[in-house]
């Protein structure tokens, strides 16, 4: 953590976004209602969930309220500071700060990527297993399989966050990114690197991949199995369901890989800031709307508690 000229570095400069003043309270006011919109979006769904007696006792929204939960987090791992930078027009971030939230944005990435694989094995269990689902997915085994996303998420970046933050930085400061994200990171940190950027990529690599082949294995043996044994009309709901989980699987991951898993994807900075804005913003704000928009359970529930409040 040494400058060339033996300073210590206590920290760094996040560009952000290199707009006119005019251009960037723009910004601050678009992501700022975002961000208020993504919260109140997700708080409803939970809320819904956890008030419903009948949702509550469903497997798939049990699950559908605690990926509201890591939406929540996720996003508010990334946004609040960057509204903040906006606002002030400063960016500097300390240096333990930075690894912090380096740490937790990844640790969050990595529990949504683990999630999605999640409701992609209810999904199966439900359509390719439907007399053993109950017994299967237990309200016991939801919380147990979302536990278990969280534990792995939090632990499958560590070492490399803790490899990264032991490197020595020297010469520039400034990261060319709204946030501290693994490759600006790098790109200011002094040789020799040693393993981390190797483990770095490996991890992610095994994330991404890992978890992209399992959802789209797993929807892959839903629709063959949904176009041999369903009725047209039970196909349709069915297909109606799984397709908005793929959107919702598309877009993150399309993304996501075309960030870390594409060779350059990280070194055009205007580039980068617009796809992570996109993945760290827009789609948590766009999952509650693709999810429970055109569900008839959400959509019933809401109209009970809203009578329920209207009644009382």
């Amino acid at each position: 953590m040494e400058f060339v000229n033996g300073s210590r570095v206590q920290e760094f400069v996040l560009l952000g976004f290199e707009l006119g003043q005019s251009k960037r309270y723009l910004l601050l006011l678009f992501f700022g209602t975002l961000y208020v919109l993504t919260l109140a979006e997700n708080i409803t769904i939970i809320t819904l969930v956890v008030l419903d007696t009948h949702l509550a006792r469903l497997p798939m929204y049990i699950l559908l309220s605690n990926f509201s939960w890591i939406e929540m987090c996720y996003v508010s791992a990334t946004v609040p500071r960057m509204l903040f930078d906006l606002a002030t027009l400063r960016g500097i971030i300390s240096f333990h700060n930075c690894f912090i939230q380096f740490y937790v944005f990844f640790a969050l990435g990595s529990t949504e990527c683990f999630y999605l694989s999640a409701m992609a094995l209810d999904r199966y269990l439900a359509i390719c297993h439907p007399l053993r689902y109950p017994q299967i997915m237990s309200a016991n085994s939801c919380y147990s399989l979302v536990g278990s996303c969280w534990i792995i998420g939090f632990l499958w970046y560590l070492v490399p966050a803790v490899l990264i933050s032991r490197l020595p930085f020297c010469g520039s400061n400034i990261i060319d990114h709204f946030l501290c994200d693994a490759g600006p990171i790098l790109s200011l940190a002094c040789p020799p690197l040693g393993a981390a950027p190797i483990i770095s990529q490996f991890c992610l690599n095994a994330l991404i991949i890992g978890n992209m082949s399992f959802v789209a294995l797993s929807y892959s043996v839903v629709v063959n199995t949904l176009m041999k044994s369903a009725s047209p009309g039970s196909r349709m709901k069915a297909f109606s369901t799984i397709s908005f989980h793929l959107l919702v699987v598309i877009l993150f991951y399309g993304s996501v890989a075309g960030m870390y898993l594409i060779p350059g994807g990280e070194n055009q900075s205007a580039i980068t800031k617009a796809v992570t804005l996109f993945y760290t913003a827009v789609t948590p704000f766009l999952n509650p709307m693709i999810y429970c928009l055109r569900n008839n359970q959400v959509k019933e529930a809401l109209f009970r508690l809203l009578k329920r409040k209207v009644s009382v």
